[in-house]
């Protein structure tokens, strides 16, 4: 953990830290986002945003439901086609 770090507050679980002290331990707050933890950036005391580790999209789980309510198949759809030569 960063000993000279200056910690504006703690929101939650995330540690603030000012957008100064952010850029300047940049490379250290990385390491620490690298081991799980989240930090917020915060100017002049509002949170801006929060430093997180990245998860590639193939890691990430799979959500279900996420198409519910966008497609709509139709009763027949599985049903046999009309033979070639009803289209001539």
């Amino acid at each position: 953990m960063l000993t000279n770090l200056a910690i504006c507050a703690t929101i939650g679980d995330m540690e603030t830290v000012n957008v100064h002290e952010a850029k300047t331990h940049l490379s250290r707050l990385l390491e620490r986002v690298e081991h799980g933890e989240e930090i917020v950036i915060a100017r002049a005391g509002t949170p801006v945003a929060v430093l997180t580790r990245y998860v590639p999209p193939e890691l990430q789980p799979r959500r279900l439901g996420i198409w519910e309510g966008l497609v709509w198949m139709s009763d027949d759809f599985d049903a046999p086609l009309p033979d070639f030569e009803e289209y001539m």
